[in-house]
């Protein structure tokens, strides 16, 4: 029972998921990544966990952030840490005391692309103490041989992969609770489109 992430033990840290980076993303569709972003933040809310969001210079191209953040988890998108340009976001001591403050050790993580705004924290978390498990279908990158070799650089540095379903799966524990049927509903809503 000790590896599964819960909500009482578990935070979410989604990172950089602007609109103009996330154009950059060609090997997944960007409507799913950001359907299973906004899943993974209502599933997040359902659960009273704690979200930390983080962008990187939101006045250039790369755009703030998604604004159905800002409706699904007000209080995070206003703390949300504003990098003025620092690449790894854990190099950031704004968004490293913002990941300690949550007071868990685990961490759910997704970034818009995964092979620069996830790759590097999701590791540097790793070495820190943390279980970290990254959502790769809340994640991309601008091509195929980025996405693998970023992946093959996590998973040797000791990241758990996951998918959305996944993970929204192991929060929940139960789907016949309250929280479960809400999350249950969101799954379908957000992640699972094409059966409903």
């Amino acid at each position: 029972m000790n590896n599964i992430f819960q909500p009482q033990n578990t935070a979410l840290l989604l990172i950089d998921h602007q609109i103009g980076t996330m154009q950059l993303i060609k090997n997944i569709s960007l409507d799913v990544v950001k359907r299973h972003t906004l899943a993974l933040a209502k599933t997040a809310k359902i659960l009273n966990m704690p979200v930390v969001l983080t962008s990187s210079q939101e006045e250039n191209m790369q755009g703030s952030l998604l604004p159905e953040l800002q409706e699904i988890v007000p209080e995070a998108f206003a703390a949300r840490v504003k990098r003025a340009g620092i690449v790894n976001a854990w190099n950031d001591p704004n968004f490293k005391n913002a990941v300690a403050a949550t007071g868990r050790k685990n961490l759910i993580m997704a970034g818009v692309t995964t092979s620069v705004c996830l790759v590097f924290p999701a590791i540097d978390a790793v070495q820190a103490g943390y279980k970290v498990q990254a959502v790769m279908d809340a994640s991309g990158s601008p091509s195929d041989l980025a996405e693998e070799m970023s992946r093959h650089r996590m998973e040797t540095a000791g990241v758990v992969l996951t998918a959305t379903d996944t993970i929204m799966a192991e929060l929940a524990q139960d789907w016949s609770t309250s929280a479960g049927q809400q999350i249950i509903q969101v799954m379908f809503q957000n992640v699972l489109p094409a059966i409903v």
